[in-house]
């Protein structure tokens, strides 16, 4: 059987008013209308459902029986097909799981963790790591948002520039390239690098645009977190390149320096990504906004 769900929605309006006429005027339909939709919930249920008594109308046991979850299945109904456009923050209750970069958890996952706690105490944040290969829990629903240096490709995956760094380079404190007023592209290819790579790999851009100028660097390492690599350059001579916004909360914790990148690079940007089904979403639509302010500062 095929349900109808304007049939959920008249029986609803006949067991409010208790009439054809009053169900008729709440619906904005005529009497007549209303007299066959109340004659097709009688054959679908196989009740009458309202029971003519003198110049009135009377529900029948069935008809009281299932009044409230008449009403209510309709009200959910409603829901699901007009979702509310209002966001109780103060009750809300949910679960957000957020795949960031290492560095921007470290750098705005406090922020956002603050603000979030100030204005909706019932949500909680499940920061991940993010994987060293391409997945698909963005499309799947396992993630509710993304936020790296990578735009994405799929048309279902919204992402928005909501920043961006550019690129310097940090040593420890005491390296020979910090008593030099101005480090030349040749300097930076002579020492040795570490390079932040998930996935491992040894070489990027920096590579591209040294062989620009004939020249070429030596990676002895890789690290998959830029945390990582900071460790490695706080106890040796090698040198790692990052955003300049990354490097804040840790290079004073770290004794490290930040030096000029001699190259013309473009600025690292900051994606923020979701998948279109959560563009109408009001709970998500709040967390962006956010994520935003948080990955901006």
């Amino acid at each position: 059987m095929q349900l109808d769900l304007n049939l959920l929605a008249a029986l609803d309006a006949l067991l409010e008013e208790g009439s054809v006429a009053g169900a008729a005027a709440r619906m904005h339909v005529t009497a007549p209308a209303m007299s066959r939709s109340l004659g097709r919930i009688r054959r679908t249920t196989g009740d009458q459902i309202l029971v003519r008594t003198g110049r009135t109308m009377t529900p029948t046991p069935y008809a009281i029986a299932v009044r409230e979850q008449v009403h209510e299945l309709l009200h959910q109904v409603q829901g699901v097909l007009a979702p509310s456009r209002e966001l109780d923050l103060a009750t809300l209750e949910r679960t957000f799981t957020l795949r960031w970069h290492d560095s921007l958890i470290a750098l705005s996952g406090p922020a956002l963790l603050a603000a979030v706690r100030g204005q909706a105490p019932g949500v909680r944040l499940r920061f991940i790591a993010e994987s060293s290969i391409d997945t698909p829990e963005l499309r799947r629903g396992e993630v509710d948002l993304e936020a790296n240096a990578n735009r994405p490709s799929a048309p279902d995956i919204r992402a928005e520039n909501v920043g961006e760094s550019r690129l310097v380079i940090v040593v420890r404190q005491g390296h020979p390239l910090t008593r030099i007023r101005t480090v030349t592209a040749e300097q930076y290819a002579d020492a040795e690098h570490v390079t932040v790579s998930r996935r491992g790999n040894l070489s990027n851009a920096l590579d591209d645009a040294l062989a620009r100028l004939g020249l070429t660097r030596r990676v002895v390492a890789t690290a998959p977190t830029e945390a990582a690599a900071l460790e490695f350059a706080r106890g040796s001579d090698l040198l790692i390149s990052v955003p300049e916004a990354t490097t804040r909360s840790a290079v004073a914790d770290l004794g490290l320096a930040v030096l000029p990148l001699p190259l013309e690079l473009p600025s690292a940007p900051i994606y923020l990504s979701w998948h279109q089904r959560y563009d109408t979403d009001h709970a998500h639509a709040w967390l962006r906004g956010l994520a935003r302010t948080a990955l901006a500062m």
